[in-house]
């Protein structure tokens, strides 16, 4: 059965996603803004989920159409083959965003794309109302420039929800961007990762994940494995796929530091549970003593910013310290991701790269120093 599929990521990461479908055999890969469109088989959908590192969903794609009014909207919900996806006993709740569209109210829109599925499944099913209790399939509506989407979340809980990260600091990194950070440092397995400002260690276990080749969707489940429509052993083909490839990492080693002790050992519970204990090493320490013991390191940090965690007074000084103790060092490359603006002069120096990314709603920019 060939699916028409999207993966929704946080803006800035379009590309990586749309390369790492094409890794996992996806078919007509076409990026766009916070969403890559993809299609392929179960086989396919089920690789997406379970190995996706930077996208945050897997959705099946149920139709796409103009809608500049609810009229329009009603009716173009109420064409499609519902029935297809949905059961007369599962539950369809509806959730959904508008952007830039001449229908601008969520709330009306979630109320009509509702109506007009229920109307849409009436008519199929011959009933008058639907009880709900079966199996959640749940519906997800964009408008973008008047153009309606709507779509099937396969996923469930986001992608970034891994299953390994049961307690975080007070300002985490999502667990799919810290992974695209390392991604676009090129990290390798091989390579030797630093993150001197740790937190709960997410860089650090998505960089070993990464490095290890494990599938960051092993230790949890997805709402489609109990959708009917999809074969059970698609997932079960795909997850023993997962298992079997990944790949022992001997050069690599992952070193972290905070300076606050409680959240160095929260750290280390975080890798232990993501099975990468083995190759990280913790302590607690002060960025400003920061002094790699290796030849070569990749760098890959998230500090705090003045919108997170700290004053921008404390936030400025902290990029100051940065700019001293990442010092320019044969075999070293170093990526910070920061909101400040005046990040480069703060730092000391300017980036050999730097991407737009956003944390969160929070725009940044991530600079990479490879020089």
């Amino acid at each position: 059965m060939r699916l028409e599929l999207c993966a929704p990521c946080l803006f800035g990461l379009e590309g990586l996603v749309a390369d790492e479908l094409r890794a996992l055999g996806a078919e007509a890969v076409a990026a766009e803004n916070g969403r890559v469109r993809f299609a392929g088989d179960e086989a396919v959908l089920a690789r997406a989920n379970l190995l996706l590192r930077t996208a945050e969903r897997v959705y099946v794609v149920l139709g796409r159409f103009s809608a500049r009014t609810y009229d329009e909207l009603f009716e173009g919900v109420r064409a499609l083959p519902l029935e297809n996806w949905i059961g007369r006993d599962d539950a369809f709740p509806v959730a959904g965003y508008t952007l830039q569209s001449a229908l601008h109210s969520v709330r009306d829109c979630q109320a009509i794309v509702k109506k007009a599925a229920v109307e849409r499944l009436k008519a199929k099913y011959g009933l008058s109302w639907f009880p709900e209790t079966g199996v959640k399939k749940q519906l997800r509506f964009s408008l973008y420039k008047d153009a309606a989407d709507l779509y099937l979340d396969t996923s469930g809980e986001p992608l970034y929800k891994r299953g390994y990260r049961a307690e975080a600091g007070e300002a985490p990194i999502r667990e799919t961007l810290a992974a695209a950070l390392c991604m676009l440092s090129r990290l390798r397995p091989y390579h030797t990762l630093y993150d001197p400002m740790c937190g709960s260690g997410t860089i650090l276990t998505e960089g070993a994940l990464l490095a290890e080749n494990i599938a960051p969707g092993l230790r949890r489940r997805f709402a489609a494995e109990r959708f009917a429509q999809l074969s059970p052993e698609a997932w079960k083909a795909e997850r023993a796929r997962a298992l079997e490839s990944r790949r022992p990492a001997p050069d690599f080693a992952a070193i972290g530091a905070d300076i606050d002790p409680a959240m160095v050992e929260l750290a280390r519970e975080n890798a232990k549970r993501a099975g990468v204990s083995g190759c990280v090493r913790l302590q607690t320490a002060d960025v400003k003593t920061f002094c790699p013991g290796t030849d070569h390191g990749t760098v890959v940090t998230n500090p705090p910013y003045g919108e997170r965690l700290q004053t921008q007074t404390e936030a400025a000084a902290l990029l100051r310290t940065l700019g001293r103790v990442f010092e320019r060092r044969h075999g070293f490359s170093y990526g910070v991701i920061s909101p400040e603006p005046a990040f480069e002069k703060l730092f000391g120096r300017r980036a050999d790269k730097n991407r737009k990314l956003y944390n969160g709603s929070i725009l940044c920019r991530y600079y990479m120093y490879y020089k």
